[in-house]
């Protein structure tokens, strides 16, 4: 049957389904309306459960603040094609927008928002039924706070951040350079007492580690040119035997440098200074919160403050109190 353009609009609005895929559930349904969103309905679900494994990479995500409360969520898909569609990045923005104003805390909350007919999540599987890609929502995260600057890096929609600071500042660009800074460095929490303590204890041990290593490769290194043999030579097994092959060193040199490695190395690993291994450790965990805490962290538009510097610049007493950071790609 023919089917007014009228009601092809009507469901495109009810559903966000595309205009042809309107009008070919209406014609199916004879017009009636209920009916047709129950087949563009179903026909997201066939696909969903089609392409349940497939990966979805790519995708949009979005920003938002209103007063003092912030959140970021993802919809993502298979393809940029799909991503970057206007329809797709407009789902995105109405889920972000329905999310903060039900000041929603979880994901689970969110899908079960109400969209058209149905919740956020029917939304999603209907969309998959009409790109005929995998869909699913992710990352969802919120803030509150006195102040919060959001960021969505290159307008790109693929990594966003948000950030409260502990009060409302004058300067416009205080929030959105922190924003910025966040997006570029990516630290893993506020400050170091912010850092789990599991997240500590890991990078320590692996600290110690990588200090005992260097340090019987160095004692192995001082033996192997005190014997008279290069140690670029026999860094490796692959080397040595490389290099016996080119005559830079004999059999007799291998073996001896073979025996060395492993006598030296057993003594050396028997006997570290286990407070200077510490100290070492414990100065690698300083770098590390230097490097991942936002507030010590260079602020990348001036090398010679940190973050916190700069807050004090802007004004006395103003800090970071949150901040998220979610994008796609991975680093």
């Amino acid at each position: 049957m023919a089917v007014s353009i009228k009601d092809i609009q009507k469901l495109r609005e009810m559903t966000g389904a595309g205009l042809a895929d309107c009008k070919k559930a209406l014609e199916e349904s004879e017009g009636n309306i209920d009916a047709a969103i129950e087949i563009i309905r179903k026909k997201g679900q066939a696909v969903a459960a089609k392409r349940s494994d497939r990966e979805a990479s790519e995708g949009c995500v979005l920003v938002k603040a209103d007063g003092n409360f912030a959140a970021i969520i993802a919809l993502k898909c298979e393809t940029d094609f799909v991503a970057n569609n206007a329809d797709f990045v407009k789902l995105t923005q109405d889920i972000i927008d329905a999310a903060v104003a039900a000041r929603c805390k979880t994901l689970d909350e969110v899908k079960a928002l109400p969209m058209g007919e149905g919740t956020i999540q029917d939304a999603v599987v209907a969309r998959s039924g009409i790109t005929g890609e995998k869909m699913e929502l992710d990352g969802y995260c919120v803030i509150e706070g006195e102040s919060i600057a959001t960021y969505d890096h290159q307008n790109k929609h693929t990594l966003c951040t948000m950030v409260a600071l502990s009060k409302a500042v004058e300067d416009a660009m205080a929030g959105k350079n922190v924003a910025m800074q966040i997006a570029s460095a990516n630290p893993v929490a506020v400050d170091q007492s912010a850092v789990p303590q599991a997240t500590i204890d890991s990078e320590l041990r692996v600290a110690i580690e990588k200090t005992k290593e260097e340090q019987i490769a160095k004692a192995v290194e001082a033996a192997i040119r005190k014997a008279g043999v290069n140690p670029a030579h026999v860094d490796s097994e692959d080397h040595i035997e490389s290099n016996m092959t080119k005559g830079w060193i004999t059999p007799e040199q291998a073996a001896m440098v073979r025996e060395i490695k492993e006598k030296v190395a057993a003594e050396k690993a028997a006997n570290l200074p286990e407070q200077m291994i510490q100290n070492i450790a414990q100065g690698r965990l300083k770098k590390f919160f230097k490097e991942n805490c936002l507030l010590e962290q260079e602020y990348i538009w001036d090398k010679n403050m940190t973050v916190a510097q700069y807050l004090q610049s802007v004004e006395k007493g103003l800090t970071v109190t949150a901040f998220k950071r979610f994008t796609l790609r991975a680093e």
